[in-house]
């Protein structure tokens, strides 16, 4: 039951930006910059990085959500967000997705828990500063949804289905 009053009881976060629209709006357009805007990563690789820092958060929404987005947009591969989600180390990634997903998870620690090192594994595996800078702004962003979503517990669907059918829909529509 969320903690406050929402005018729909749509699930997760679409509930809780029709609470306040000109913030949900708001927040809806930053959403659909960084994970469908201009980046040198794909829209399946952002949304994975959306969904393990949804996973390391235990936002079950959000990974939900952005985890079945992201394996309609990595041509439906769930086995690997779930392989993601369950162990990085020996999920079925390249070394490239594994260097940036490692780099989100330690900005889902801290943004204070990133080393150098972690950027220079990330560039050593292919990424450039525009990678790394757009993998931790979204990592850092999803902490923020994900604690709004839970600060304010958003209806959560327990039926795998619900967020199949949510992530088909932010496959094909985006977030605006």
């Amino acid at each position: 039951m969320p903690h406050i009053a929402l005018p729909t009881d749509a699930p997760g976060i679409q509930g809780l930006l029709a609470a306040k629209p000109s913030s949900g709006l708001r927040l809806s357009e930053l959403a659909e910059q960084l994970l469908r805007g201009d980046s040198p990563l794909g829209v399946g690789d952002r949304e994975l990085i959306a969904a393990h820092v949804s996973a390391l958060n235990r936002t079950r929404y959000c990974a939900g959500a952005h985890g079945a987005t992201a394996a309609h947009r990595l041509g439906g591969d769930f086995a690997l967000v779930e392989a993601v989600q369950t162990d990085l180390a020996t999920a079925p990634v390249t070394d490239l997705q594994r260097a940036l997903l490692h780099l989100a998870g330690k900005v889902a620690e801290s943004g204070l828990s990133v080393t150098p090192e972690d950027v220079a594994a990330a560039k050593a595996a292919g990424a450039d500063d525009e990678t790394v800078h757009d993998t931790v702004l979204i990592a850092a962003a999803f902490c923020m949804y994900n604690r709004y979503v839970d600060g304010l517990a958003a209806l959560t669907p327990d039926d795998p289905a619900a967020y199949r059918a949510i992530g088909a829909h932010l496959a094909a529509n985006g977030y605006l």
